[in-house]
Parts: structure tokens; sequence; C-alpha cells
């Protein structure tokens, strides 16, 4: 097995499954013009995410990290009329692109980007005792994960689902003495997790165009 195969099966499975669509296109060659690193979900794994949301009947959406908003458009697509999508991106470059492909996605209104720290984002949500969301996507800086997890939990419904991106780390997140904060970050979100008598999740280990990764998906089973 090699990347290059892992790569062949995602475009094959593009090309049969999603086809091409002008907007992501265009939105993924506004962020690469723009130098944002290429760390956008695949398009297969956007589609995942966009049948993630239908199959909750997801109203309203809540992103962390939204780059370049490739993986906001995704999401956004799932919604139903009068559904909601707020996403929190800190670098302002990033959100600056982020607004300008989501003005040619037409979601104007649909979207809402806050921007600032995450933690920060959070907190002020719960402050405004803003409606929960349904369906959650983590996709940030791996270190701050166990922070975003606990920030969500106070915006979160019996139902919502959460899905955090990139806790495999090429296999790293096995490794219980590994020095790097982004491993430690994704450990201490999966163990969090388990421990949570609010939640039930699982975890899966993924190979494709962006190699050799995986992520988390759990379900709030009870709030108290």
């Amino acid at each position: 097995m090699s990347q290059n195969m892992w790569t062949a099966v995602d475009d094959y499975f593009v090309e049969t499954l999603l086809g091409d669509d002008v907007v992501l296109r265009a939105t993924l060659q506004a962020n690469i013009v723009a130098g944002l690193p290429p760390i956008d979900v695949a398009p297969n794994q956007g589609k995942l995410l966009n049948l993630l949301a239908k199959s909750c009947g997801a109203r309203r959406i809540l992103e962390i990290g939204t780059l370049g908003g490739y993986s906001t458009v995704w999401l956004a697509r799932a919604l139903p009329v009068g559904g909601q999508l707020v996403t929190l991106e800190l670098d302002p470059v990033h959100a600056n692109v982020a607004r300008k492909n989501f003005e040619r996605a037409k979601l104007t209104g649909v979207v809402e980007l806050r921007e600032g720290p995450a933690l920060e984002s959070l907190a002020q949500l719960a402050k405004e005792r803003i409606e929960a969301f349904d369906f959650i996507f983590i996709d940030a800086d791996k270190p701050n994960n166990p922070g975003y997890l606990e920030g969500i939990m106070r915006l979160s419904r019996v139902g919502t689902v959460i899905v955090a991106d990139n806790v495999v780390r090429e296999g790293a997140v096995a490794d219980a003495s590994s020095s790097d904060p982004k491993v430690q970050g994704s450990r201490r979100v999966l163990e969090m997790m388990g421990r949570d008598p609010r939640l039930e999740a699982t975890a899966l280990q993924t190979v494709g165009s962006k190699g050799y990764d995986g992520f988390a998906i759990a379900r709030v089973k009870e709030l108290n």
C-alpha cells in the first residue's frame, strides 16, 4: 500500500460518487492562491460531513476552525431552509478568504463567521444563551481540543453529533509518551469522550489523499 494508491482510490471515489463541483473547486483554488495551508478536508470527507449533518437533521451547525471555508461550504449545504452555521476562525487572513468563498457560494446569511480565539468565541456563544447546535465539527489547533470539547458541551443538546478531525496523527495517538502537543491534545480529547457519561463515542482510522489519519465521532446522550 502507498500514498499514491490511497490518492488514486480517493480520486476514483470522488469521480464516481461526487463528480465536479464548480463552487467547491473555486473555493479550493482561492485557498491555494491565498497561500493557505493545504489542510482542507478531502472532497469525499467533505461529503461525509455533509451526509452526517443531513442524517441527524441538523438545523444548526457549529464549526471550530474555518481555514478558507471549504468544509464550511460542505456543511452549510446540508442545512435546510432557515438553517444556520456558525464557524470560528482565529487567523484574520484565513477569515477574509473564507468570507469571499462564502459569498461566491451564495451562503451570505446562512454562515456566520466569528473571528478570534475559538475558546473565547465558545465562551461568548454560551454567554449569549443561543440555541443549541445539532452538529459540531472540531478541526482547529489540536492542543486545544480538550478545551473545545468542554466548551461545546455547553452549546449542545441531547442528540447533538460531534466530529473531531485529525485525531490519529499518523498513528502517534497510540504513543502515550509522545511529546507532540498535537498528539497529546488528541489523546486527551479521546479520553474525555471515553469517560464522559454524557457521551457515546468511537473513532476511526482513515487513509486517502490526505494521508493516514482519522476522526472521532460522538453523540450527546444526556445533559446533567
